[in-house]
């Protein structure tokens, strides 16, 4: 080590121009860092939709859930299997271990589909997109006037579902709300009869006029063509003239004996926003480790391009509802936030304590390049950050070396002023004289003494790496990052510092005490020598205040992760199991209109029941409301998140009794949710106490 702070000082100039383009690099590269707002830290889990409509809940559980449950049994490194029947959808989650990733998982389970025999009326399993924390974007599809919901459920089915799609890093688009467009055939039973003809006849005739058929080729002189007959329906018209059979040599055509109009499948769902009562919502999901900003990016690309393009109808457009950016951003802006703070900090500290104003730019100068330091190996390691392993770091903690090593070099650079000889029993360098010499035996005798406190340090962190699981995926990413920066820090210390000292600090420096160094000091004598006359009574001050302390600590309530703000609320409201969708949702456009006429709400959307695609497994009794709120500065004054909360909790139940709430954040609910495989904000317990056998 001696020889690197030696090498360092003969290229001081050198060593300054590395260290700023290692900065300059590492700005650059945070440009590029993909930041996760939330890591993700649910092991594998695998979920298997299969959809029946019309069939019961039982019938749902007995013929499609139990026979794919038996066939996923016995796969290895299954830790948990949960299944949900509810009528017309079996859903059943696969909990993997951490010794799989999500794709061997999900090949595993494809596996053993393959083996599944065939189910009621054709019912095809497929594996749910979603994940965790992979709803990145959420819209809405918006139209002039004369455009039905059924008309922007075809937009978003046909063109945005497969156009966002294709955007890497993206891998589905989940629809809520509107009408699934379907051609309704009205089949006049006196007329059938009348014709002589049966249902089954009406059904088979449509299903064999609907499909082209292939032939064979015909040579044409030198040529060959293909020869395919075209018989697909591709309007009403083709439906209405479709022939079913042929009465007193006249051809019977489907509108003989039918009429034929437009309709909708039976809605499963129905979501709403602020004013709107019934909209078409769009829901990108990103693929399971995927990066979310150039996701996101792509994302956006995409709406940008969609919306300033022909390629809608005039006056369809895309609204943003949420996308992860927001909180991305505030999550680059409090590392920012904190990094300038610290940078500050340090830098009047040392200032004040030191008294010497080039000294404290040294070691502020390690924060930035420590930080930026570790950033650079995230990028080049091709890892993610995020707001925990960003935001936990300790810059008291990377700065401790280089306090020790600028005070140390300081102190001797005054002695030589002062003409003290120097004590150092180091051999002098060949090239190193004067002010450098002193800076180098400086150096040297702090070395061992910041490798001790380093080593200290690295120990401490050693359990964050042993760490499996759900906490080895949360706190791994924050002790890589720690890892990082101290290393830029010892580096810093070792290079930077001592160049800096040799370039900034003047040959004759004075090492004399500030007034708070020595108030301080003059303080801690008259401490001390009370203390030590009154030996007894300290250390039974000691004791009890140590002992006050381990009885607070047991009081003090836990929490596995700090909670992040993520400016928004997600609410749950249990409806009465057998309530109807359409009695069910005007009670949630209720809700919807009060939760919006609060001041702190920016918008609210609602979802009620389940989505077409079944990725959400829920009941016409599931209400669900998305709130995102408005910045803190335009609450009212005096009004935190708790209260804001509180209040809305209040209005509800006394505007609808009996009806459940529980609040949570949307990516936290999402999280919690995967993790358990129930809904995270609906587990309530209620305690009854008994008391004299009543």
């Amino acid at each position: 080590m001696h020889a690197i702070v030696a090498a360092a000082l003969k290229q001081r100039v050198l060593v300054i121009i590395l260290g700023a383009t290692m900065m300059i690099g590492g700005l650059f590269a945070y440009r590029t860092l993909n930041i996760e707002a939330y890591p993700d830290p649910v092991p594998p889990l695998v979920d298997v939709i299969t959809q029946n409509p019309g069939q019961s809940s039982e019938e749902i559980e007995r013929y499609i859930t139990v026979p794919i449950e038996i066939q996923m049994a016995g796969l290895p490194y299954v830790q948990a299997i949960r299944t949900i029947s509810l009528f017309g959808l079996s859903d059943v989650k696969v909990q993997f271990t951490y010794d799989v990733s999500y794709q061997q998982a999900s090949q595993m389970v494809i596996n053993r589909l393959t083996q599944l025999g065939n189910l009621p009326n054709g019912a095809q399993p497929v594996l749910s997109p979603t994940s965790p924390i992979g709803e990145i974007f959420r819209y809405r599809v918006v139209g002039p006037p004369g455009y039905s919901v059924t008309d922007l459920k075809t937009i978003q089915d046909w063109i945005l579902q497969r156009r966002f799609k294709a955007i890497p890093g993206v891998t589905d688009v989940t629809g809520w709300g509107g009408k699934t467009k379907t051609y309704d055939i009205t089949v006049d039973l006196d007329r059938l009869l009348a014709y002589g003809l049966t249902l089954k006849q009406v059904l088979d005739g449509l299903s064999n006029a609907n499909i082209n058929v292939g032939a064979n080729t015909v040579n044409i002189g030198s040529q060959s063509a293909i020869v395919r007959s075209v018989g697909q329906i591709r309007s009403m018209d083709d439906i209405r003239n479709t022939m079913l059979s042929v009465h007193d040599g006249t051809p019977v055509l489907v509108s003989d004996v039918a009429k034929v109009t437009v309709g909708n499948q039976p809605r499963l769902g129905i979501a709403g926003q602020s004013d709107d009562d019934d909209i078409v919502q769009g829901i990108v999901l990103m693929r399971r480790g995927a990066e979310t900003l150039p996701t996101l990016t792509g994302v956006l690309a995409e709406v940008d391009k969609i919306n300033n393009s022909g390629i809608l109808p005039p006056g369809i457009r895309i609204e943003r509802i949420y996308d992860r950016s927001a909180l991305v951003d505030i999550t680059t802006h409090t590392v920012l936030h904190n990094m300038v703070m610290g940078v500050t900090l340090i830098f009047l500290i040392q200032w004040l304590f030191l008294g010497n104003l080039r000294s404290a730019l040294i070691v502020s100068a390690t924060i930035p390049f420590a930080l930026l330091f570790a950033v650079v190996v995230l990028v080049l390691s091709g890892e993610s950050a995020n707001l925990l392993s960003m935001g936990a770091i300790d810059f008291g903690i990377i700065v401790d070396a280089t306090v020790i090593m600028v005070e140390n070099i300081y102190r001797h650079l005054a002695e030589r002023s002062a003409g003290h000889a120097d004590r150092s029993t180091l051999p002098t360098p060949r090239g190193l004289s004067g002010k450098v010499a002193t800076i180098y035996h400086a150096s040297g005798e702090v070395t061992q003494a910041i490798f001790f406190s380093a080593t200290i340090i690295i120990a401490g962190f050693l359990p964050l790496f042993t760490l499996s699981g759900v906490e080895g995926h949360i706190f791994g990413p924050m002790a890589k990052t720690y890892a990082y920066a101290l290393s830029g820090g010892l580096l810093a210390t070792f290079t930077v510092s001592p160049a800096l000292a040799a370039v900034l600090l003047p040959d004759r420096v004075s090492e004399t005490e500030t007034i708070i160094v020595r108030l301080l000091r003059r303080l801690y004598r008259r401490v001390v020598d009370r203390v030590l006359v009154r030996r007894g009574f300290t250390l039974t001050i000691g004791v009890g205040l140590m002992a006050c302390a381990v009885l607070a600590a047991s009081t003090v309530g836990l929490e596995f992760l700090p909670k992040l703000e993520e400016g928004n609320i997600w609410m749950r409201a249990a409806l009465p199991p057998s309530v109807s969708l359409d009695e069910g949702n005007g009670y949630v456009n209720r809700m919807r209109e009060l939760i919006h006429g609060f001041p702190e709400v920016e918008t609210v959307v609602s979802q009620h029941g389940r989505p077409d695609d079944g990725t959400d497994p829920d009941g016409f009794s599931n209400g669900e409301f998305f709130v995102p709120l408005k910045p803190f500065d335009q609450w009212r004054k005096g009004l935190n998140k708790e209260g804001l909360v509180a209040e809305l909790a209040d209005a509800l139940r006394k505007g609808f009794p009996g009806v459940n709430f529980a609040f949570s954040q949307y990516i936290q609910d999402n999280v919690q949710e995967a993790a358990s495989a129930v809904k995270a904000s609906d587990c309530v317990i209620q305690v009854r106490l008994r008391r004299n056998g009543t």
